[in-house]
């Protein structure tokens, strides 16, 4: 994808050290959870989605956003593949189940726009199941934000040899080796039909009232801090006064002794 200031010739950064990515990550942390306190506080509803080839990163950047928050809060969903059931819905329909109420934040790890990607390059969907859905789409996501929900769209943009580079990882580790998926290495042949298909969703649904917001995520320590400074940059919230916190005195023991019973004990391996 061509970059906005392709005259730019800067040098890239080099590596950012774990050490310094800890600590920028904390800040951005702390201020996720004053935003959600005051999400909580102004019975805010906000969508936040994440699209982007496989091995983009789209996992590890919402894990980010949501190790230090409240899962009743923030909370993900990552759909499977409809139900016969749901094959026979308005398309829109299963998504719109799961949209946030006031004090929520709802983060799609992929959303309806799997119809405008794997659905269309894959086949899954019919021509004219994707041209409606195009045609459809902005209308029904101005309905969303006219209706008072905070939508954020994020594209993760990897490269081509990086995403080569973290699919052979998968496959030589085996922690990671799961991420794979048939579907998965169809896509990593398919990387031009991505590409059009890409290029066409962009076309129609980046618009003025629901942009996307693309992110460079061939860095990912960068781009997992990036997204989530920008993501606070798009809510406006304000640090509510908290009380200070003290643990109180423990009750005294008033008889109470430990009983003399044999317990099911974990074996202390480590």
């Amino acid at each position: 994808m061509p970059r906005n200031n392709e005259n730019n010739q800067e040098e890239k950064p080099g590596k950012m050290k774990r050490n310094e990515f800890e600590m920028e990550l904390e800040k951005l942390q702390v201020e996720l959870v004053k935003l959600q306190r005051w999400v909580v506080h102004e019975g805010l509803r906000v969508i936040v989605l994440f699209e982007g080839r496989d091995a983009a990163g789209k996992g590890g950047t919402i894990k980010c956003i949501v190790d230090r928050v409240s899962p009743r809060v923030f909370r993900v969903e990552a759909l499977p593949q409809p139900t016969e059931r749901e094959k026979t819905e308005m398309y829109l329909q299963r998504y719109m189940a799961h949209f946030p109420a006031a004090g929520e934040v709802i983060i799609f790890d992929r959303s309806w726009y799997n119809r405008a990607g794997v659905e269309r390059v894959m086949g899954f969907c019919s021509d004219k199941q994707y041209e409606e859905f195009l045609l459809l789409c902005p209308a029904i996501e101005r309905l969303i934000i006219r209706n008072g929900i905070i939508l954020i769209k994020y594209w993760l943009e990897v490269g081509e040899e990086e995403q080569g580079r973290r699919f052979q990882a998968r496959i030589d580790d085996g922690r990671k080796i799961w991420k794979l998926s048939p579907i998965d290495l169809e896509a990593y042949r398919c990387w031009y039909d991505y590409s059009r298909a890409r290029d066409a969703m962009f076309e129609v649904t980046d618009t003025p009232e629901s942009p996307w917001y693309v992110i460079n995520s061939n860095d990912k320590k960068r781009a997992r801090l990036n997204c989530i400074a920008h993501l606070l940059s798009l809510i406006p919230y304000k640090e509510l006064p908290t009380e200070p916190v003290k643990l109180g005195k423990r009750q005294p023991p008033n008889g109470y002794v430990e009983p003399h019973r044999v317990y099911h004990l974990v074996p202390e391996v480590y």
